[in-house]
């Protein structure tokens, strides 16, 4: 074996070493730009994976940038665009001298599941008309009022003074919160939750006199399922904790509603009778016991 060869070429001759040593440092560049797609590759495999496991969230992120910076201005345009350009229906309420006909876009009627009924019937060239004998026209007008602005404003009583009197004045009729009562039982009929939400709200803006909240009470307990208890539970909370003052004032009004509205003679009792057990049960426990001892005494 001739290995002297070997030796003398790598360590006689510094020129060569200098070569070898550029060689070798090309080599690791070399090496280092071969490898350097290594780790790009590896890195494109696992967003490609992470694309298919997060695919909606990726297109998702995506399709928002992709929108204008006001999409919600735009949608809302063209949503009342369409109310614009819908055909127009005519809606006849109550029947009689009190008979009035008003006018509405169809798009805008649909979001009443009840009245959508109705509007699934009409022909294509026939006429576009529903008549509604039973409905309130003051509530019904304060409907379309809401579907056109989302709010609505209560016809005032026309009397003198009610112009003068500030926002927040005293209801001494009752009127007012039997308007907002017709509005939500209204909203509770088409189908409009937003609706008798905002009508409750109303409702309990109002100050009230004892006959107005009595009328307001009747009117509640008439018009309303028992399941209700939003708008019931309120109104016999609201006696439980006054009737005892309030009555006097409307003693005769008060007798009849609880002879007959047995409904809401029970919810104002078992409201007080929660509240005596709740505060007092000391008390309740003691009165048998002292019945016994009378009647053990006088035997």
């Amino acid at each position: 074996m001739d290995d002297t060869p070997k030796v003398e070429v790598s360590g006689t001759d510094r020129s060569d070493l200098q070569n070898a040593a550029n060689n070798t440092s090309n080599e690791v560049e070399m090496t280092g730009t071969q490898e350097t797609p290594a780790p790009q590759t590896e890195q494109t495999e696992n967003t490609e994976q992470t694309s298919k496991a997060g695919d909606d969230i990726i297109l998702l992120d995506a399709t928002t940038e992709a929108e204008p910076p006001t999409p919600a201005k735009k949608s809302a345009g063209f949503k009342f665009l369409d109310f614009l350009t819908s055909p127009i229906v005519e809606i006849v309420i109550g029947e009689g001298d009190k008979k009035t006909s008003m006018t509405a876009h169809q798009t805008l009627l649909l979001d009443s599941p009840f009245l959508s009924e109705f509007m699934n019937k009409f022909e294509s060239s026939g006429p576009r008309r529903i008549e509604l004998p039973n409905e309130d026209v003051d509530a019904f007008s304060c409907f379309l009022q809401f579907e056109y602005t989302r709010d609505y404003t209560v016809t005032q009583p026309e009397t003198p003074s009610a112009s003068e009197e500030p926002e927040g004045a005293t209801d001494k009729t009752g009127e007012e919160l039997l308007r907002h009562a017709r509005i939500y039982t209204l909203a509770e009929k088409l189908g409009l939750p937003q609706l008798k939400s905002l009508a409750h709200t109303k409702i309990h803006r109002v100050n009230g006199t004892p006959r107005g909240e009595l009328s307001y009470a009747r009117y509640v307990y008439t018009h309303t399922s028992p399941d209700d208890t939003t708008i019931r539970r309120p109104v016999a909370s609201y006696w439980a904790s006054r009737g005892h003052l309030l009555r006097h004032e409307v003693q005769g009004d008060w007798d009849s509603m609880c002879l007959e509205v047995p409904e809401f003679t029970t919810d104002v009792l078992k409201i007080l009778m929660d509240r005596k057990e709740k505060s007092g049960p000391a008390e309740a426990e003691s009165t048998p016991r002292g019945r016994k001892r009378l009647r053990a005494s006088e035997k």
